[in-house]
């Protein structure tokens, strides 16, 4: 059994069949919900709204943070389980993999995928990425 569970959450029903996952798999261990914000999100955001939208980008997407953890720990309190809650900025599986390893995790568990059309086509697969380079074990839910 890991000790440290780390799961990416996004607020996708992925991520939270990932976060269902890890509480009833993992019951006994600290798990920690982590979202990332991605500055590419600004790029795109200014590209298609314009510099006004994109120059409140971190802001609302801080605000989309907060929303997002705020449903992560909603789902562990139905669950009776303490869940820890953290944001970062950056790309998101390099941030996932640095967290896992700067936080001692041993166990990763994330949605096959969280975006989709566009941006999941411009981005490439979060999943892929983490479970490729990951040197713990990834559980990827689908």
């Amino acid at each position: 059994m890991p000790d440290n569970v780390l799961v990416a959450f996004d607020g996708s029903p992925l991520s939270e069949r990932a976060l269902t996952y890890a509480i009833e798999t993992f019951p006994n261990a600290p798990i920690t919900a982590i979202y990332v914000i991605d500055p590419i999100d600004a790029v795109i955001d200014a590209e298609t709204g314009g510099l006004p939208v994109a120059e409140d980008w971190h802001e609302n997407a801080k605000e989309q943070a907060t929303r997002i953890h705020t449903t992560a720990a909603d789902l562990a309190t139905e669950r009776d389980t303490e869940l820890e809650t953290v944001t970062e900025v950056g790309r998101p599986a390099r941030s996932v993999l640095e967290y896992a390893a700067d936080h001692d995790i041993d166990q990763i568990v994330m949605g096959s995928h969280g975006r989709s059309g566009i941006d999941r086509a411009l981005l490439g697969s979060v999943a892929e990425t983490v479970t490729r380079r990951a040197q713990i074990p990834v559980a990827i839910i689908s």
